[in-house]
């Protein structure tokens, strides 16, 4: 009865009018920039963190949750039409989506895929709902060595279930953690790594790292590629209905997806773009002819796109009822409250429950928002594609200088946005993801604190952080995930993952 009013309470704060049309926009905009190749939902949320400082906090946070869960919906659009994954989570789609596309059947894919989204979107709404509440009550339980041992979980997950190499992830981890204690020690009052700049006095801003790492750094790799200027052959749209053939054969998927979703989405790492890999997996062993895989499987469309949204949308529970970031888009929508004057963690919900209870209903009205958005404007979607990003990104690097000064109307902090933008160029061209670097960078100086704190309550005595069982039991998990490192077959498949990113 108390999850109903509480949901009653959320929908009256979502159904406002400022909050529906900030939701729309964070859709829209989630939609366009998950059909634009280059241009993924970090990125341009760190470009409109600084035009969510003069918004109330409730439409900024539905609105930056929109244009994430939009692009995971975008992402598909142009996977099946024109074999470009939008999201690196959509490059499944590729796949068999467009192959059916060239058979003609692009319209049943895409009404599948929206389906699909739309249910395990629904699906991961619920949960959260359902379980963010406990979980938050759990959080007030936890003490200064429970908060840090969880931070180092979170990291050391990152780490694990992240693509890639695992030393350079772990070395992104210990640069950003690096860079967040950079500023005055509020204990001590002596400032730490300034080398005498006094901008640097108050740390080194969220915002210019941010919008650095994912806004320039992602536009100069896209200008370095041969192929931004490469021409779209679009798969014709004759209908969008799925034969009842097509519904029987989805349904399985769907559920089997958004399950895998929902379980990945509460892990930190690459949440969706491992789901969706694991789901394609699942069906292809699954099926009783697994050659019609990669030549037109509607099952290969249906599982992964349902697995892509649930975890996006699951991603929000370590969020709301942990303070915890499970990757860099949650890492962002923590800078994002902060800028706020909003302090994550399970106080939120009871401190604000309007804008707890009134994301989570915004959540299902952004669903049903994008199912009315992606399926009739197919066509207007692939026209962006053929803007030449050479005209397209001079204004995206002026949008993102202006908000980079509009923080504190200071220049240092464009400039320190530009070097932050060639050093996360140069680390992409290494092969070092930014992702980890942002992570460690907004847990780092929260892994101080509670360090500290956790000391000083023991009075110096380093073994609170194992005889305390809940702080034991994820450091154990932490050691456990760290010992799979050395494991051949766990090994071979990150490899296989990180291949097929790429």
């Amino acid at each position: 009865m108390e999850l109903l009013h509480n949901l009653i309470f959320g929908f009256s704060v979502a159904l406002t009018l400022q909050n529906l049309w900030y939701c729309f926009i964070g859709c829209f905009l989630g939609t366009l920039i998950g059909v634009l190749p280059g241009i993924g939902p970090v990125a341009t949320i760190a470009m409109l963190l600084p035009i969510t400082f003069n918004l109330p906090p409730t439409p900024a946070l539905i609105m930056l949750a929109g244009i994430y869960y939009g692009a995971s919906y975008g992402g598909s659009t142009t996977a099946i039409l024109v074999n470009l994954p939008g999201e690196s989570s959509s490059v499944v789609t590729c796949i068999d989506g467009y192959q059916m596309g060239q058979q003609g059947r692009a319209g049943p894919a895409l009404a599948i895929a929206a389906i699909g989204s739309f249910f395990a979107g629904c699906i991961g709404t619920v949960l959260i709902a359902l379980f963010g509440p406990p979980l938050a009550e759990l959080a007030f339980a936890f003490g200064a060595a429970e908060y840090f041992s969880m931070m180092c979980l979170g990291l050391v997950s990152a780490v694990v279930l992240a693509s890639g190499s695992l030393i350079k992830a772990l070395g992104m981890i210990l640069i950003g953690l690096l860079l967040g204690i950079v500023g005055t020690d509020v204990n001590s009052g002596i400032a730490r790594y300034s080398f005498g700049i006094s901008e640097l006095s108050d740390g080194i801003g969220f915002v210019s790292v941010a919008m650095g790492m994912f806004g320039f750094g992602e536009i100069i790799s896209n200008l370095g590629q041969s192929s931004i200027d490469r021409k779209v052959s679009v798969s014709e749209v004759k209908s969008l209905m799925p034969t009842k053939n097509d519904i029987m054969m989805s349904i399985g998927p769907i559920l089997r997806g958004t399950s895998i979703g929902v379980i990945f989405g509460i892990l930190p790492g690459a949440h969706t773009v491992i789901a969706s890999f694991s789901s394609y997996t699942l069906e292809k062993k699954m099926a009783k002819d697994p050659t019609r895989f990669g030549k037109g499987a509607i099952e290969g469309v249906a599982g992964p796109e349902s697995a892509n949204n649930a975890a996006a949308q699951t991603s929000f529970i370590p969020l709301l009822t942990l303070g915890i970031p499970t990757g860099a888009v949650m890492a962002l929508m923590i800078g994002a409250m902060t800028i706020q004057g909003i302090a994550p963690g399970p106080q939120v919900m009871t401190q604000r429950p309007d804008l707890f209870w009134g994301m989570i209903a915004s959540m299902w009205i952004g669903n049903l928002m994008l199912v009315l958005l992606n399926l009739p404007l197919v066509g207007m979607w692939v026209k962006f594609l053929k803007i030449p990003y050479r005209l397209m990104f001079p204004g995206i690097c002026l949008f993102i200088a202006v908000g980079a000064y509009s923080i504190n109307n200071s220049s240092f902090d464009v400039q320190l946005a530009a070097l932050f933008g060639f050093f996360g160029y140069y680390t992409s061209k290494w092969g070092c993801e930014p992702a980890p670097l942002i992570l460690g960078f907004v847990l780092g100086p929260l892994m101080e604190e509670n360090l500290r704190r956790a000391m000083l309550i023991s009075r110096g005595d380093a073994s609170v952080f194992f005889t305390r069982p809940i702080s034991l039991g994820m450091l154990l998990v932490a050691f456990a995930l760290l010992g799979m490192i050395v494991l051949p077959q766990f090994r071979k498949k990150r490899e296989i993952l990180a291949e097929a990113e790429d």
